[in-house]
């Protein structure tokens, strides 16, 4: 993204709708930046190249909650 990354966007998300459902995508799949997107406010966190079922348990997790 050419203006912030996905873990700001994500804060920045959350700090206008608290109750927002994010579901966070990337390639780059480190233990770290799992943790820090969850800990920043997303519900999930898919690692690309994904897999369809895990998508839809992903989706389905964080409309669940």
């Amino acid at each position: 993204m050419p203006d912030m990354g996905g873990i700001d966007a994500v804060r920045e998300i959350t700090k206008h709708d608290p109750q927002a459902r994010v579901l966070m995508c990337s390639a780059m799949g480190q233990q770290a930046l799992v943790v820090e997107a969850i800990q920043a406010g997303a519900k999930d966190f898919v690692v690309k190249p994904f897999q369809p079922s895990r998508v839809l348990e992903a989706v389905n997790r964080v409309l669940a909650a």
